[in-house]
């Protein structure tokens, strides 16, 4: 299926990207990919954890979202907000709501027997959003952290794009195997194949999303009540951070004394820089902290490899990001001196 997403000035001058991940837009990416057998040595091992522990309610809530095919749309509410927050949005979702968007499913698609009653019946919907909140917290919320550092890598990029080339650039650049900017119209191919699809933004602009686990082509999401989206695989420009990514987030002990190793002022001055200027370059870092480009670059790789920052490649400059590791010590530890 091609979506042809039509731009006017006004939805250039509305487009960016997303500050922070769409937890059930990820979720629904992740259970829709917990079913497939895309890229095996990434998630074979995560999907070997999941599968054996999903209760009756977490494959009610899968059998809704297909491997191919489509979901309702109030499952996954683009909106912002903790996990917790948009899980409980979803459960007050007006019963009219759930009408429509099943029956604009079931014309496009079986859906499960079970599902003809949900709107109607009380306990069936009770069921799906407990199966709902059982997937999150065995998909997602063992890697959030790891998710949400992704994330920004990939977001620290796109803002690099944005400023040296703006929103053109943004969008000729998100996802080029599967998105296609030809101004004023960006091509999105999906999996589904079916007819051709025109999308007039009429003003609201387009939000720009990575995705973890959208592990390939793009999707759209559009729910006409607000601002369109479009998902896409965040880039890993490391292999081997992207095939351990994906472990539980158990290894604290693991980094203790690497994180002992930053007590310095030096070091911690770094750390705090890249905190408040997340995406600088090496050169900048130096220049921000007062030390060579050569020291800068040699404290930034300690504290990539303690955890604490991220480094991306854009194409050949090193972007430096700080993980929620290094942000949460920074927050309960220390507070750098000015000299």
């Amino acid at each position: 299926m091609v979506y042809r997403i039509h731009f006017t000035a006004q939805d250039l001058a509305r487009t960016r990207v997303a500050e922070t991940p769409r937890p059930l837009v990820e979720l629904s990416a992740a259970m829709v990919t917990l079913q497939g057998r895309t890229q095996p040595v990434l998630l074979d091992a995560w999907r070997r954890r999941a599968h054996p522990r999903l209760s009756g309610e977490a494959r009610m809530a899968l059998s809704l979202v297909p491997l191919l095919g489509w979901s309702p749309g109030f499952l996954a509410p683009a909106e912002a907000g903790t996990p917790e927050e948009v899980l409980e949005q979803v459960s007050a979702t007006p019963r009219q709501q759930i009408h429509a968007d099943m029956a604009e499913i079931a014309e496009k698609q079986a859906l499960p027997t079970w599902a003809r009653d949900l709107a109607d019946d009380a306990t069936v919907r009770k069921g799906l959003y407990d199966g709902l909140s059982q997937l999150h917290a065995l998909l997602l919320a063992p890697y959030w952290t790891q998710i949400t550092d992704h994330f920004a890598a990939d977001r620290t990029v796109r803002m690099r794009h944005l400023l040296s080339g703006g929103v053109e650039r943004l969008l000729a650049q998100a996802n080029p195997q599967w998105m296609r900017w030809s101004p004023p119209v960006l091509e999105i191919r999906t999996v589904l194949r079916e007819i051709s699809h025109d999308l007039h933004l009429e003003g609201r602009g387009l939000l720009l999303v990575p995705s973890v686990f959208l592990t390939s082509s793009a999707s759209v999401w559009d729910h006409e009540t607000s601002q369109p989206l479009v998902t896409y695989p965040v880039s890993h420009d490391d292999p081997m951070r992207r095939l351990t990514f994906l472990t539980p987030e158990s290894a604290v002990p693991k980094t203790t004394a690497a994180v002992a190793a930053l007590l310095g002022h030096t070091r911690a001055a770094v750390l705090n820089t890249v905190a408040e200027h997340p995406g600088c370059t090496t050169k900048e870092l130096a220049a921000l902290v007062s030390i060579s480009p050569a020291s800068a670059s040699e404290h930034a790789t300690v504290l990539r490899e303690a955890g604490l920052i991220r480094t991306m490649r854009h194409p050949n400059t090193a972007l430096h990001s700080p993980t929620g590791l290094g942000t949460a010590l920074l927050n309960t530890s220390y507070r750098p001196s000015r000299h």
